[in-house]
């Protein structure tokens, strides 16, 4: 008797949709739940595939890129003041 009333449930199609809708109901809450420990575990995927730089190559590299754009902006100077102001900047950091 429970088996052909639940037969009989599954194929009505409003019976369905709730099922599909309860089960997403169901998974958007076990995400919302496991928020914190989801992120987390992938924080430590991305960290175990690309580590993060130390301090002093971060440093080198912003330094190596400051220099090269400003050696960009002094090659396209158009005249010698520009070359001063320009040089000027470089010596104040």
């Amino acid at each position: 008797m429970f088996f052909n009333l639940i037969q009989t449930l599954a194929a009505d199609p409003t019976v369905a949709l709730l099922q599909t809708y309860m089960t997403m109901l169901l998974v958007v809450a076990l995400l919302v739940l496991f928020k914190p420990l989801l992120t987390g575990i992938v924080k430590a995927l991305i960290v175990a595939v690309k580590p993060r730089l130390s301090k002093e190559e971060r440093i080198a590299r912003r330094a190596m890129r400051d220099s090269m754009m400003m050696q960009k902006m002094m090659n396209s100077a158009t005249g010698p003041s520009d070359m001063a102001e320009l040089r000027a900047m470089w010596c104040r950091g």
